[in-house]
């Protein structure tokens, strides 16, 4: 098995720790919350493989605090990879490894001292298809608190109401906690999914074609939802979707072959692109 470059050492800190041992990142993330960030999340000279096969070619890019960044670009670019890697889940696949580098608030996901766990409780992910555990709705929400081994039944109810409260879903769903989440409806799922999510309190949200299997309805809620979601977290989302990239986001990425192809404000992307590519793409006239 190949090995990440800057793999993750037997004795791995929290990220607090790492930030301690590095004065000048810990200042930056002592920023003020409300001062907004341009490069919350930076991409630079980043290349990706999975054994021999290099499928992401030296990426430059900078995500902004805040805001919703979309994805776009044939099947097979690079965007899911790209999303995956920003929390390490393709740490998990045999024979992958990277150049370059990505970076939090100037700090390395792939630092030697950074415990992984540490990164992901960062990131929440939302995946295509819903997958609510086979607990109940309450159960759900509360998972990843009490892996924690936070049990303390008030923090556990406030952690709840307000995270299906953000999620969009609590008046629907408040008389009916203790129920299996497998009753609800798709698109209910899926926004259980998000307030499980969002519960850890993370600032950044990977979304990956969160919309793909619902119905119109489910959809425009969820798009709903991220437009007020982002008051709070950065979000970056994945979409085969061009009309839902234009309608949601605020930056958007054109992604084709592996390879970066153009990255700006969603309006220029799709009124004004600078890429004849970029145009044949966001017209309909391949992909």
């Amino acid at each position: 098995m190949m090995t990440m470059e800057n793999e993750t050492p037997t004795h791995a800190a929290s990220l607090k720790d790492v930030q301690q041992r590095r004065p000048e990142v810990a200042r930056q993330n002592a920023v003020a919350k409300d001062a907004f960030n341009p490069n919350h999340i930076e991409v630079k000279d980043y290349s990706f493989f999975y054994g021999p096969n290099q499928v992401l070619f030296d990426l430059n890019m900078a995500f902004p605090e805040r805001h919703v960044t979309a994805l776009i670009g044939p099947s097979g670019c690079g965007k899911s990879t790209l999303l995956r890697n920003i929390n390490r889940m393709n740490d998990l696949i045999d024979g992958i490894s990277h150049k370059g580098d990505v970076l939090i608030e100037g700090q390395s996901i792939y630092d030697p001292f950074l415990e992984v766990i540490s990164l992901r409780k960062r990131i929440g992910m939302v995946f295509q298809k819903s997958n609510p555990f086979p607990k109940s709705i309450y159960e759900n929400i509360v998972y990843s608190l009490r892996v924690a081994g936070r049990n303390r039944k008030s923090e556990l109810d406030e952690t709840v109401e307000t995270s299906l409260k953000a999620a969009a879903l609590w008046d629907e769903v408040k008389d009916r906690l203790q129920e299996s989440a497998f009753s609800l409806s798709g698109g209910q799922m899926q926004r259980l999914c998000i307030a499980r999510a969002i519960a850890n309190r993370p600032e950044i949200l990977l979304m990956d074609e969160p919309c793909s299997a619902l119905d119109p309805i489910a959809t425009g809620k969820i798009e709903d939802l991220i437009h007020d979601l982002k008051k709070d977290y950065t979000i970056i989302i994945v979409t085969h979707n061009m009309q839902q990239a234009a309608r949601v986001s605020d930056k958007t990425a054109f992604l084709y072959m592996g390879q970066l192809i153009e990255y700006d404000d969603t309006e220029k992307i799709f009124m004004k692109p600078s890429e004849p590519q970029t145009e044949a793409y966001v017209s309909g006239r391949f992909g």
